[in-house]
């Protein structure tokens, strides 16, 4: 059976690997951010309870 050759398939694995880290990857991290996150202060809203009607 083919598929337990580990030989010709760990080859291709260790160089689409080596090829994403060292080219893909930074070309994907060099593009800046549209919406880059800012510093909003987290506000809660207010909110009124709830009355039920069967109480």
């Amino acid at each position: 059976m083919p598929q337990l050759n580990p030989n010709p398939w760990f080859f291709i694995m260790l160089t689409s690997w080596i090829t994403y880290s060292m080219i893909i990857q930074p070309k994907l991290l060099s593009f800046i951010s549209m919406n880059p996150p800012s510093n909003k202060m987290h506000t809660t809203p207010a909110s009124t309870p709830w009355t039920w009607p069967w109480t």
